[in-house]
Order: C-alpha cells, then sequence, then structure tokens
C-alpha cells in the first residue's frame, strides 16, 4: 500500500493555542504534595522504575549521549515531514574542519547500536537516563523542550518478532509503572487521598486500525481520548502505518520502529506494525496522556520499505543505515518511556513544570499561577 501524502488531519485537534491550554489546566487546583515532598517523590519513582524496568526486562543502566555527530545519521527526527529539527553547532576548536554537533531529540538509534558495543546477547539490554531537546514543540502542559526518558533496548531473535512479544514486553513495562506507583504512594499517602481512581492494574491492547473501525468519524486523538474513557491505560499496536482511511494514525519516523510488517496472519484481519503507544487517561487534566511509545525496530528489509514509502531513500547511505543493512546491528525491540510525563501521571500533577524544570513562555506561566499551579524555574 503506498503512504498516503495526506497529513491535515494527522494530528487531530490537537492544543495550538494558550486559550485552548487555559480551558484544559484545572481552576481549584491543590497538588496533593508540597514541592519539597513531590522531588522527593519523584526520585523515589526515578529509583524504583530503573531498578525493577532493568529487573524485568534484564537490561543494565549505560551512559547515553547527549550530542552526537551529525554525520553519523543517529539522531531521531521523530516523524516523516521533517517538521521537528534538532538543534546543530559546530564543536572543536582548533580543529581544521569543526565537527557537526546536534544535540539528540531521542536515543533511539544510538541505543541499537550501542547493543553490540556492550556486547549485548540475545535477551540482554540496556537503559539510559536520557536527556534530550525537541525545540519545536509547543509548550504547553504536558510537552516541554526538554525530555528526559527512560530510553532502553533488548536484544531479541527472529522468533520474537510478533504481536505476543510486544504484548508481553507491554505488560512488564506497565507493572513496573503502576507499581512505582504504588510504591510512592506508600511513601506518601497524601497521593491516595486526592479522589482520584486508582492506577489501572490491567493495560489495554486495541489495533490502531480497529480503533479507527470504532470511531471512524472521530480524528486521531479524539478516538484515543474515546477508548481512555472505557480503559483508562491503553497500548494502541500499528501506529505509521496507513490506515483504511487513507491516513497513519500518527506519522512514524522511517528507520526504527517497525510500522510496515503485515500481522494479519497474527490478528486474522489486515494489520500493519509490530510497535505502538502507551496512552493513560490523566484524571487531574481529564485528557489523554501519553507515556511511551516503543515497538520492535526494522530489519534491513523493513527499512528499506519504509524509507521508500516516506521518500527517505537517501538515508540509506548514512552510517547507521547501512550498519543494519550489512547486519551490523542485531534485532531488537526498544522504546522511550517519558519520566516527567510518568511522574506527572503518577503524582498527579497538572503539568509538567511541577516535577521538572524546563523554560515556559510568560502566557503559559501567567494560566499556570491563576490556577495555583506552581511551576518550577
Amino acid at each position: 500500500m503506498p503512504m498516503s501524502t495526506k497529513t491535515a488531519d494527522l494530528a487531530g485537534p490537537g492544543i495550538s493555542t494558550y486559550e485552548e491550554v487555559a480551558k484544559i489546566l484545572p481552576r481549584n487546583y491543590k497538588p496533593l504534595l508540597n514541592r519539597m515532598d513531590t522531588q522527593r517523590a519523584v526520585f523515589a519513582i526515578k529509583r524504583y522504575i530503573e531498578d525493577h524496568l532493568c529487573e524485568a526486562l534484564n537490561l543494565d543502566m549505560v551512559q547515553v549521549p547527549l550530542i552526537v555527530d551529525k554525520a553519523s545519521g543517529v539522531n531521531d527526527y521523530l516523524d516523516r515531514d521533517g517538521s521537528r529539527t534538532p538543534i546543530e553547532f559546530p564543536c572543536g576548536l582548533g580543529l581544521e574542519k569543526r565537527i557537526e554537533a546536534q544535540v539528540v531529540q531521542a536515543a533511539t538509534k544510538w541505543k541499537r547500536m550501542a547493543l553490540a558495543e556492550f556486547g549485548c546477547k540475545e535477551g540482554e539490554g540496556i537503559c539510559t537516563d536520557m536527556r534530550a531537546v525537541r525545540k519545536d514543540y509547543f509548550l504547553d502542559h504536558d510537552h516541554s523542550c526538554y525530555v528526559d526518558q527512560w530510553d532502553w533496548e533488548q536484544r531479541i531473535t527472529p522468533a520474537e518478532r510478533n504481536l505476543d512479544f510486544l504484548k508481553t514486553t507491554v505488560r512488564k513495562i506497565w507493572k513496573v509503572i503502576r507499581e512505582a506507583g504504588l510504591h510512592a504512594q506508600e511513601m506518601f499517602p497524601a497521593l491516595q487521598k486526592g479522589g482520584y481512581p486508582p492506577i489501572p492494574e490491567e493495560i489495554t491492547f486495541i489495533h490502531a486500525e480497529d480503533l479507527l473501525g470504532t470511531y471512524p468519524d472521530m480524528p486521531r486523538k479524539e478516538r484515543e481520548t474515546a477508548i481512555l474513557q472505557i480503559h483508562p491505560a491503553v497500548f494502541i499496536i500499528g501506529i505509521g502505518w496507513t490506515l483504511k482511511d487513507g491516513y497513519p494514525h500518527e506519522m512514524r519516523a522511517a528507520d526504527y520502529d517497525d510500522w510496515v510488517t503485515d500481522t494479519s496472519s497474527m490478528t486474522r484481519r489486515d494489520t500493519h506494525g509490530l510497535n505502538g503507544d502507551i496512552l493513560v487517561w490523566n484524571p487531574v487534566t481529564h485528557r489523554r496522556h501519553e507515556l511511551s511509545s516503543m515497538g520492535i525496530r526494522v530489519t534491513k528489509d523493513t527499512l528499506k520499505v519504509q524509507l521508500k514509502l516516506s521518500g527517505q531513500m537517501d538515508f540509506l547511505k548514512l552510517p547507521y543505515h547501512q550498519a543494519i543493512l550489512n547486519d551490523q546491528i542485531p534485532l531488537s525491540i526498544g522504546g522511550g518511556i517519558g519520566q516527567a510525563r510518568t511522574f506527572m501521571y503518577l503524582l498527579r500533577t497538572a503539568h509538567l513544570g511541577e516535577v521538572t524544570v524546563s523554560v515556559w513562555p510568560q502566557q503559559l506561566k501567567k494560566i499556570c499561577a491563576e490556577r495555583n499551579i506552581l511551576v518550577l524555574e
């Protein structure tokens, strides 16, 4: 199926003005913890997730780059339309030709190469405390230009490139996230006194094609919002492939997650993709809340198909892509779990700025102050 070039409705009714943000943020808001206890809880959750995620997926914590060489092709471009570009700068004083460096937007490609560098065997992997800058976001209550993620990657076998293995991995991750929240509630009982619903015990799986079939007249974000009213924690499978309405559920970069593989033999219907997103219902903002994007990674064959569909065949000459084509990078599954997004969800805060420090526009800070939302600066 050729990839649709239509893009107008991909994002659905996204937030684009601070008038809209003002309508979303709760009035008469009262945080459950004070600022210092919030930080204590943040680091308790952080330690819990790092320890237990590594245990659940057989990972080791490793160092991760903040900057990469532009020529390596390792940086993450986040989507296929080129609208989110990384920060670039020359470095290396005294060099005849200075290095063209980029601040990472995510460590997605680097991690897969690092599996080989660290000698990971099948079933082993790595986890990173990743920091990045994404300058091309609209800054609202849950989008910041400063990004922190647990970026993880696990080496897998060819036989594990299937939906059952993907779902098993997602369930392990969700169990860690949920139990981290329960751990924080035990340490800080005030977190149980906000009148919010409990963290869901189970995560529900739904394919993007089925979600479209259930809500055919809704844009993408409205479909997600609707399903979260029924199931407050979901994993949407198959993000990137063109659905029956002629649009992908959402754009995905062509060179890491596999969104093109035909999975009809596993689902007994016309489906594609071995990737997806973890979404939850945020009871504070009463909105969809994305925690993680993840998936089984491309093979050399699916890489070529996805680059062709995306009009990016010129990427094949880059070192990262050449390494995949020449079988120098192992098969893997991986993803990024947003740290601040997770803290915000588990600690029932209304804004990312309550759990992490970034830069925010004056309009947004004024809206937050009027609602008793105190962002860190």
